[in-house]
């Protein structure tokens, strides 16, 4: 089993990722994610968030629609052939393939060996249709990206919140694409989450602030515990380019499946608010109040795929620790996982474990604590096995800090308090416990 599998088996079996409708054969391409999976999707971008915002002068959020007049998506490009595939389609059974599938099988289909289509393009955008009656009037698309509703509302956001060049504007959201192909499990999907921050400068300084957001991206994934080996930019050349790219550098994972993107890095140039300009026939162009000049901003885009980095850190914070951590067995072939995330990004801060759940004042004792932790941290409560197997349940799922009611809690209110890094166990008050999780978690 490789560590795609691993991965996999350990997002289903500890609740990280679902397959969507997985009871009437799943959907392609689309995912769920689990009651600790969604915490760990929200530290993610809560931690993007505070970066962005809070560590960054001059970058201020916004939430878009998913749907937006479809003349958007005709000024953005997308409607064009430049954002589509190139595939052949079956006369019998009507699925699609790309061509690079088709090397060895250029006259018959795949799937059923029925007469394959000449090759043409097709749209990646995801149509649906607005109000009563389904005619050309009402069609609109899914969002492909979250940008486009910040560049439309590029002025709303100047007026309202007195900007001056440079500054940022973050956002958060769905975006749809019909992938043909999605594959590599959460790596590349239908349905998707991006963060995203627009930073709108003057021309003469956009390579300036291409070097300094590469460099500020890179440091963020380091700081969040991705190895550095497993890390690298590729400096994407000008046939390779999205269209509106003056300047293009993706920064790689290395996952097991190979080096992949996780985050683009763009210089849009003009591009954006010059053809939204033109198709709205609004001007949005920027004043500089002090030179007197007027301009088009330039956009230096950071755009980072949540699925992409999630499964990143997931396969980073990866451990096989032979012989096992908390000798639950003996045998030493025994192999224990710990799942290492960076504290800010663990599901869960705190389990609580009564040492046997056969015992009624353990087990209250042991709610009672977590009742007192709950509205401060992520906590579990967990008394089915023995203590050892809740530990390594523990270690699958990253959690920091392990507490174990047992009948000396009973005498002196004090528990045992395991850290999951360093395995060492202290003997902790109770009313001390939010002070020194506290300590091990932010």
């Amino acid at each position: 089993m490789d560590l795609t599998e691993k991965i996999i088996s350990l997002c289903k079996r500890r609740g990280f990722v679902f397959q969507s409708s997985e009871i009437y054969s799943g959907l392609g391409g689309i995912y769920d994610f689990g009651p600790l999976g969604v915490e760990l999707k929200n530290n993610i971008k809560k931690v993007w968030w505070e970066e962005m915002t809070r560590k960054h002068e001059n970058i201020i959020g916004l939430d878009s629609a998913i749907l937006m007049n479809s003349k958007v998506w005709e000024a953005s490009g997308h409607l064009s052939a430049g954002f589509a595939e190139e595939l052949k389609e079956c006369k019998s059974c009507h699925k699609r393939f790309k061509l690079d599938e088709l090397q060895n099988q250029t006259l018959k289909c795949p799937e059923c060996k029925g007469e394959l289509t000449k090759a043409r393009k097709f749209n990646l955008m995801m149509k649906t249709s607005i109000g009563p009656v389904e005619d050309k009037a009402a069609i609109t698309y899914l969002r492909a990206e979250t940008c486009q509703g910040i560049y439309v509302n590029f002025l709303n956001i100047l007026n309202s919140m007195r900007l001056k060049i440079p500054f940022g504007v973050a956002q958060i959201g769905k975006a749809f694409r019909n992938e043909i192909t999605p594959k590599n499990f959460i790596f590349k999907t239908r349905e998707f989450e991006q963060m995203e921050m627009q930073w709108f400068t003057e021309p003469e300084t956009a390579d300036e602030w291409f070097e300094y957001w590469k460099n500020e991206r890179i440091n963020w994934y380091l700081n969040l515990g991705i190895k550095k080996e497993n890390l690298k930019t590729k400096e994407v050349p000008e046939k390779e380019r999205a269209h509106y790219a003056k300047r293009q550098v993706d920064i790689e994972y290395k996952f097991p499946f190979g080096w992949q993107e996780i985050e683009g890095i763009h210089n849009r140039g003009d591009w954006d608010l010059s053809n939204h300009s033109k198709f709205s026939g609004q001007d949005l162009s920027y004043y500089d109040d002090e030179s007197k000049n007027k301009y088009f901003p330039y956009i230096i885009e950071t755009s980072v795929g949540v699925e992409r980095s999630f499964l990143a850190f997931l396969c980073d914070s990866y451990q096989e620790i032979k012989g096992g951590r908390t000798k639950t067995t003996k045998a030493a072939k025994d192999v224990e996982i710990l799942l290492k995330l960076d504290k800010r990004l663990v599901p869960i801060k705190a389990a609580i474990l009564p040492l046997v759940r056969n015992k009624p004042e353990l087990v209250k004792k042991a709610k009672e604590v977590y009742q007192m932790l709950k509205p401060y941290f992520t906590c579990q409560y967990d008394e089915l096995g023995s203590i050892g197997r809740r530990y390594r349940r523990q270690d699958e799922i990253a959690t920091i800090a392990s507490i174990t009611i047992d009948f000396q809690t009973l005498d002196d209110s004090t528990v045992t308090l395991r850290n999951r890094d360093t395995m060492e166990q202290i003997r902790v008050e109770i009313s001390k416990l939010k002070e020194v999780i506290s300590g091990y978690v932010f």
